[in-house]
């Protein structure tokens, strides 16, 4: 029940032409306290709920437990987050040994796009598309729990 992932910032939208899929995700917040966050989603016609503890010193670990619940119960508890809904398109691409799941953030958060790509141990390597830029793993601001409370558009570039 141990997420291990790396971020980084994408600077171009050459993994559109490599996605082997995409969906639409609109995801709510019922808790963003950082030691423990409980996330609602709405993932395609699928609902999730979410809880993460808090990150490893590095930022590449933290708990994560998840399960999936109806899309009537999901549409009825993000009506409960907390203000500031996260909506984005998620792409999966296949790289090397990999899946880097690249979220383009709408609404607040237009402008940002974020790749992740988990992995089986915090040392594991891998390979990195060309579209890759800057890592930001453990860089709390680039959260989803936090961008719901300070989206993109309000930070000063």
């Amino acid at each position: 029940m141990e997420e291990i992932e790396r971020k980084f910032l994408v600077k171009s939208s050459a993994f559109k032409d490599e996605a082997f899929k995409n969906t639409r995700i609109i995801q709510g917040f019922l808790n963003t306290h950082p030691a423990r966050t409980v996330r609602v989603r709405l993932k395609g016609d699928k609902g999730f709920l979410t809880v993460k503890g808090l990150s490893s010193n590095d930022g590449l670990s933290r708990f994560e437990w998840e399960k999936e619940i109806a899309e009537d119960e999901a549409k009825s508890l993000l009506e409960l987050c907390e203000e500031g809904v996260i909506d984005k398109m998620r792409y999966e691409v296949s790289y090397g040994d990999h899946i880097f799941e690249v979220d383009e953030f709408f609404g607040e958060n237009k402008g940002l796009v974020i790749a992740e790509v988990e992995l089986n141990h915090t040392t594991e390597v891998f390979k990195k598309p060309l579209w890759l830029g800057n890592e930001v793993t453990g860089h709390t601001k680039y959260y989803n729990s936090q961008l719901s409370k300070n989206p993109f558009k309000q930070w000063n570039l």
